[in-house]
């Protein structure tokens, strides 16, 4: 695989290599590698017709489709900064977003799953948002043209762009508190996804389908980015459903099927005659044939986070673990340090000790807008996660949930994500999220779960035989499916709100159990 540190040098010597290839299909119709190279052209200079440069903070907000990877790699190859925005984001959330990363030009669909994204945003700069210069509905740019000088100057913009420059500002947000905007460059995130590739099983022979939207690292990275490096075909749609998708993974015969747990076993349940024989090892194996499939724990999970820009630890998809590796996250990827340190002192750990992972490399982000250097890095040049995590003898990765989220029952530490994984572990649960429950001056463990004919007696013996009994949830809120737990604009639980609704139960109970008591009086 050639190497190719910026966006424009890949479309070039992708196109060069896979012209008539498709490289993204949609619902629509399908896009080509030379066509992305010509129309992505094409709107460059459209773009920097209107004033758009490089360094220019170009917000993006559109459901995934082929149109999204052309208006993307339009604003990156001429060396302006991209800023993919969220279609679940409010009002107020959005204008937030574009405040923090100074967004200059906004494109994307005015309404979106009845989202109005322009509602009440200024037609020039104002006090709320100063550096907003202007919005373009998708409709209005696509069907302006450039005149001949933008034209001309392409070139010497694209000729222009270095690997360190900026690439993208991706919003993240942990269980609570407000998003960040998180900076990468063109050599970090196309570093960052290179180094995965092969524990993903993506290569040139790959269909891949990824329901992640394309605004979040898992799409934009995981998808977009990966199939690009790797000459690979993107399949996607704007909005996932088990009829469309199942249509999709049989008529197109897609060979990798990457994404959520429960996305895959909500298809397999509707799945019924539908041709899926195309899809192979690495893929989420509730759509694959038994013979296929691992033993539970067997394979790594993929861990990362937008601030690595996606993975940067894992194991071949498709291969075991060495069994003594079982239910770990697999190694750090080439061109990434890990290191384990104490919560108080920041000292490194002993190895096989719990404490919180920070790293270090050529694929981490350049920065968070609005943090200095010294905010966000150690003196030597680390980044602190914020999870927790330790490191065996060989170099294997095992994560215990986030330092924030860690909570004392009885004077013993638990750590949500072990209860977390136990629970999925369990058979009918679809999904579970565990967070600490304030109970007068202590804490209880709570668990939102959800999955077919489940009870709490049930789980809560299953819990039983998997972890120690101070780990076991005493709090429990069962729901009928996984969208029901809280989940934040970016997609990650959102703990202070589950927190909320467990302890709501669990002021319930309390009230009823008090009651009766007076009635037994």
């Amino acid at each position: 695989m050639p190497d190719a540190t910026t966006i424009d040098a890949l479309i070039r010597c992708r196109a060069a290599t896979y012209a008539d290839k498709p490289v993204v299909i949609d619902s629509d119709g399908r896009l080509s590698y030379a066509g992305l190279d010509t129309s992505s052209w094409e709107l460059a200079a459209v773009l920097v017709q209107a004033g758009v440069g490089k360094g220019t903070r170009v917000g993006l907000i559109m459901p995934n489709s082929a149109a999204w990877v052309r208006t993307a790699i339009a604003v990156t190859r001429i060396g302006a900064v991209l800023v993919p925005l969220s279609t679940l984001l409010t009002p107020p959330e959005l204008r937030a977003q574009l405040r923090a990363a100074a967004v200059q030009f906004l494109i994307g669909v005015e309404e979106f799953r009845g989202h109005r994204y322009f509602d009440g945003l200024p037609d020039e700069r104002s006090v709320d948002l100063p550096a907003l210069q202007q919005v373009w509905p998708t409709g209005c740019l696509a069907a302006a043209a450039a005149g001949p000088g933008p034209v001309r100057v392409l070139d010497a913009m694209t000729e222009s762009v270095t690997p360190s420059d900026q690439l993208v500002v991706m919003f993240t947000s942990g269980s609570s508190g407000p998003p960040k905007g998180v900076l990468h460059s063109h050599g970090s995130a196309l570093g960052a996804v290179a180094s995965g590739l092969t524990a993903r099983c993506i290569d040139s022979d790959t269909r891949l389908y990824l329901p992640m939207p394309f605004f979040w690292v898992g799409g934009f990275g995981g998808g977009v980015l990966s199939a690009l490096l790797a000459g690979a075909t993107l399949i996607t749609e704007e909005v996932p459903k088990p009829e469309t998708t199942l249509s999709l993974l049989e008529s197109e015969r897609v060979t990798l099927f990457r994404g959520w747990p429960d996305q895959a076993q909500a298809l397999a349940r509707h799945s019924g005659t539908t041709d899926l024989s195309a899809l192979r090892p690495g893929s989420l194996e509730a759509l694959l044939p038994p013979k296929l499939r691992a033993e539970p724990g067997a394979r790594a999970n993929l861990f990362g986070m937008t601030e690595s820009f996606g993975p940067y630890c894992g194991y071949a998809a498709d291969t075991d673990l060495p069994e003594k590796a079982w239910g770990s996250c697999g190694q750090p990827f080439e061109g990434m340090e890990v290191r384990i340190v104490d919560l108080e002192t920041g000292a490194p750990v002993p190895t096989g000790m719990i404490g919180m992972i920070q790293l270090r490399g050529p694929h981490i982000l350049r920065g968070i807008c609005g943090r200095t250097r010294e905010e966000t890095f150690t003196v030597d040049g680390y980044y602190p996660t914020g999870d927790l995590g330790r490191l065996d003898e060989d170099g294997f990765l095992y994560y215990h949930g986030r330092s924030d989220d860690m909570f004392k029952v009885s004077g013993a530490t638990v750590y949500p994500g072990e209860v977390e994984k136990a629970l999925r572990a369990i058979d009918a649960v679809t999904a579970a999220s565990v967070t600490s429950v304030p109970d007068g001056g202590r804490f209880r463990v709570g668990a939102a779960v959800s999955g077919d004919g489940l009870t709490v007696d049930w789980l809560r013996e299953q819990a039983r035989s998997l972890l120690s009994v101070f780990k076991v949830p005493t709090v429990w809120l069962l729901v009928e499916h996984p969208d029901a737990i809280p989940h934040g604009p970016t997609g990650k639980v959102d703990k202070l709100r589950l927190r909320e609704m467990l302890a709501a139960g669990l002021h319930t109970a309390s009230t009823s159990v008090n009651h009766q008591r007076r009635e037994r009086k």
